[in-house]
Protein backbone atom coordinates (compact mmCIF):
# COMPACT_ATOMS: atom_id res chain seq x y z
CA UNK A 1 0.00 0.00 0.00
CA UNK A 2 0.97 3.20 -0.89
CA UNK A 3 -0.26 6.46 0.94
CA UNK A 4 -0.21 9.66 -1.42
CA UNK A 5 -1.75 12.95 -1.29
CA UNK A 6 -1.51 16.59 -2.74
CA UNK A 7 -2.42 20.11 -1.50
CA UNK A 8 -3.79 22.88 -3.33
CA UNK A 9 -3.55 25.74 -1.52
CA UNK A 10 -6.36 28.41 -3.03
CA UNK A 11 -6.57 31.90 -2.82
CA UNK A 12 -8.77 32.98 0.33
CA UNK A 13 -11.72 34.69 -1.66
CA UNK A 14 -11.68 31.77 -4.14
CA UNK A 15 -14.93 30.10 -5.01
CA UNK A 16 -14.83 26.78 -3.63
CA UNK A 17 -18.52 25.99 -5.75
CA UNK A 18 -15.73 25.61 -8.52
CA UNK A 19 -13.60 22.76 -6.56
CA UNK A 20 -17.24 21.09 -5.26
CA UNK A 21 -18.47 21.25 -9.17
CA UNK A 22 -15.02 19.71 -10.16
CA UNK A 23 -15.36 16.89 -7.75
CA UNK A 24 -19.32 16.75 -8.50
CA UNK A 25 -17.94 16.33 -12.66
CA UNK A 26 -15.21 14.37 -12.25
CA UNK A 27 -15.10 12.34 -9.09
CA UNK A 28 -16.42 9.14 -10.96
CA UNK A 29 -13.85 8.93 -13.48
CA UNK A 30 -11.53 7.14 -10.20
CA UNK A 31 -14.29 4.88 -9.52
CA UNK A 32 -12.94 1.68 -11.39
CA UNK A 33 -9.20 2.53 -11.43
CA UNK A 34 -6.95 -0.02 -11.60
CA UNK A 35 -4.31 -0.26 -8.55
CA UNK A 36 -6.19 2.01 -6.83
CA UNK A 37 -7.69 1.07 -3.34
CA UNK A 38 -9.30 4.61 -2.54
CA UNK A 39 -9.21 8.07 -3.23
CA UNK A 40 -10.80 10.81 -0.96
CA UNK A 41 -11.85 13.83 -2.64
CA UNK A 42 -10.84 16.22 0.08
CA UNK A 43 -12.07 19.70 0.51
CA UNK A 44 -10.56 22.39 3.05
CA UNK A 45 -12.55 25.86 3.31
CA UNK A 46 -11.49 28.97 5.15
CA UNK A 47 -13.75 29.11 8.17
CA UNK A 48 -15.19 26.07 8.08
CA UNK A 49 -14.31 23.52 10.93
CA UNK A 50 -11.38 25.57 11.85
CA UNK A 51 -9.99 26.22 8.60
CA UNK A 52 -7.45 28.45 7.82
CA UNK A 53 -7.55 28.05 4.45
CA UNK A 54 -9.39 27.33 0.98
CA UNK A 55 -7.60 23.90 -0.03
CA UNK A 56 -8.48 20.99 -2.69
CA UNK A 57 -6.06 17.93 -1.19
CA UNK A 58 -7.17 14.04 -2.81
CA UNK A 59 -5.95 11.75 -0.72
CA UNK A 60 -5.25 8.11 -1.76
CA UNK A 61 -4.20 4.78 -0.65
CA UNK A 62 -3.10 2.59 -3.96
CA UNK A 63 -3.07 -0.61 -3.58
CA UNK A 64 -0.20 -1.03 -6.26
CA UNK A 65 2.41 0.86 -7.58
CA UNK A 66 1.54 0.47 -10.84
CA UNK A 67 -1.76 1.95 -10.59
CA UNK A 68 -0.21 4.97 -8.19
CA UNK A 69 2.71 5.67 -11.43
CA UNK A 70 -0.71 4.74 -14.15
CA UNK A 71 -2.30 7.84 -12.57
CA UNK A 72 0.55 10.43 -11.96
CA UNK A 73 2.17 9.55 -15.72
CA UNK A 74 -1.64 9.75 -16.91
CA UNK A 75 -4.57 11.71 -17.77
CA UNK A 76 -5.88 11.83 -14.45
CA UNK A 77 -2.80 13.69 -13.07
CA UNK A 78 -2.67 15.40 -16.20
CA UNK A 79 -5.65 17.27 -15.72
CA UNK A 80 -4.29 18.74 -12.24
CA UNK A 81 -1.17 19.98 -13.55
CA UNK A 82 -3.14 21.63 -16.57
CA UNK A 83 -5.61 23.50 -14.04
CA UNK A 84 -3.26 24.09 -11.11
CA UNK A 85 -0.16 23.89 -12.25
CA UNK A 86 2.05 20.66 -10.33
CA UNK A 87 1.90 20.42 -6.82
CA UNK A 88 3.91 18.38 -4.37
CA UNK A 89 3.10 15.32 -4.32
CA UNK A 90 3.50 13.46 -0.35
CA UNK A 91 3.87 10.28 -0.13
CA UNK A 92 4.32 7.60 2.50
CA UNK A 93 4.71 3.84 2.66
CA UNK A 94 1.94 1.51 4.02
CA UNK A 95 2.32 0.26 7.68
CA UNK A 96 -1.24 -0.80 8.21
CA UNK A 97 -4.69 -0.74 6.94
CA UNK A 98 -7.68 -1.14 9.35
CA UNK A 99 -11.31 -1.44 8.19
CA UNK A 100 -13.85 0.03 10.58
CA UNK A 101 -17.73 -0.45 10.60
CA UNK A 102 -19.12 2.51 9.24
CA UNK A 103 -20.18 2.47 5.14
CA UNK A 104 -20.74 6.06 4.54
CA UNK A 105 -17.22 8.62 4.15
CA UNK A 106 -17.98 12.61 4.97
CA UNK A 107 -14.58 13.01 7.02
CA UNK A 108 -10.99 12.50 6.64
CA UNK A 109 -8.44 13.48 9.13
CA UNK A 110 -4.72 13.37 8.64
CA UNK A 111 -2.27 13.63 11.63
CA UNK A 112 1.35 13.94 10.69
CA UNK A 113 4.27 12.88 13.37
CA UNK A 114 7.91 12.82 13.35
CA UNK A 115 9.76 10.75 14.57
CA UNK A 116 12.20 12.32 16.96
CA UNK A 117 15.79 10.87 16.38
CA UNK A 118 16.26 9.29 19.79
CA UNK A 119 13.27 7.82 19.77
CA UNK A 120 13.50 3.70 18.74
CA UNK A 121 11.18 3.51 15.68
CA UNK A 122 9.81 0.24 16.01
CA UNK A 123 7.98 0.98 19.74
CA UNK A 124 6.14 4.43 17.77
CA UNK A 125 5.35 2.56 15.00
CA UNK A 126 4.14 -0.31 17.13
CA UNK A 127 1.96 2.13 18.77
CA UNK A 128 0.55 3.94 15.76
CA UNK A 129 -0.78 0.31 15.01
CA UNK A 130 -2.42 -0.21 18.04
CA UNK A 131 -3.88 3.21 17.86
CA UNK A 132 -5.12 2.61 14.21
CA UNK A 133 -6.73 -0.76 14.80
CA UNK A 134 -8.25 0.66 18.08
CA UNK A 135 -9.85 3.59 15.83
CA UNK A 136 -10.87 1.38 13.75
CA UNK A 137 -13.34 0.10 16.36
CA UNK A 138 -15.15 3.44 16.77
CA UNK A 139 -18.52 3.46 14.96
CA UNK A 140 -18.25 6.38 12.66
CA UNK A 141 -14.99 4.80 11.34
CA UNK A 142 -14.93 4.24 7.39
CA UNK A 143 -11.09 3.13 7.84
CA UNK A 144 -8.02 3.79 9.48
CA UNK A 145 -4.59 3.68 7.66
CA UNK A 146 -0.96 4.17 8.95
CA UNK A 147 2.29 4.90 6.79
CA UNK A 148 5.35 6.42 7.10
CA UNK A 149 8.22 8.46 5.21
CA UNK A 150 11.27 6.87 6.12
CA UNK A 151 13.00 9.85 4.46
CA UNK A 152 11.70 12.31 6.71
CA UNK A 153 10.95 9.42 9.50
CA UNK A 154 7.42 10.79 9.48
CA UNK A 155 3.98 8.73 10.43
CA UNK A 156 1.03 9.49 9.07
CA UNK A 157 -2.50 8.31 10.47
CA UNK A 158 -5.16 8.81 8.70
CA UNK A 159 -8.68 8.26 9.31
CA UNK A 160 -11.91 8.18 7.52
CA UNK A 161 -15.15 8.94 8.91
CA UNK A 162 -18.83 8.82 8.59
CA UNK A 163 -20.22 11.73 11.14
CA UNK A 164 -18.19 14.22 12.38
CA UNK A 165 -14.59 13.30 13.61
CA UNK A 166 -12.94 12.04 16.99
CA UNK A 167 -9.63 12.69 16.12
CA UNK A 168 -6.58 14.71 15.98
CA UNK A 169 -5.26 16.30 13.15
CA UNK A 170 -6.00 18.37 9.92
CA UNK A 171 -9.93 18.22 8.89
CA UNK A 172 -11.04 17.65 5.52
CA UNK A 173 -14.71 17.16 4.08
CA UNK A 174 -14.92 14.32 1.62
CA UNK A 175 -17.24 15.46 -1.22
CA UNK A 176 -17.02 11.81 -3.18
CA UNK A 177 -15.36 8.74 -2.07
CA UNK A 178 -13.64 6.18 -5.00
CA UNK A 179 -13.00 2.43 -3.56
CA UNK A 180 -12.66 0.81 -6.82
CA UNK A 181 -9.95 -2.01 -4.99
CA UNK A 182 -10.30 -1.21 -1.24
CA UNK A 183 -10.97 -4.97 -0.57
CA UNK A 184 -8.13 -5.66 -2.18
CA UNK A 185 -6.06 -3.58 0.66
CA UNK A 186 -4.44 -6.07 2.82
CA UNK A 187 -5.41 -5.49 6.74
CA UNK A 188 -4.05 -5.11 9.56
CA UNK A 189 -0.06 -5.08 9.59
CA UNK A 190 1.70 -5.20 6.19
CA UNK A 191 4.75 -7.06 7.17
Amino acid sequence: MHAMQYEITLPADYDMGVIRHRVATRGSALDDFPGLGLKAYCVRERGVDGSPVNQYAPFYLWRTAEGMNSFLWGPGFAGIRADFGRPVVRNWVGLAFHRGPAGDVAHLTRRTVGMPPDATPDDLVDEALAESAALAGHPGVHASAVAVNPDRWELLHVVLWSGEPDAEGTRYRVHHLSSPEVDGLSAGRHW
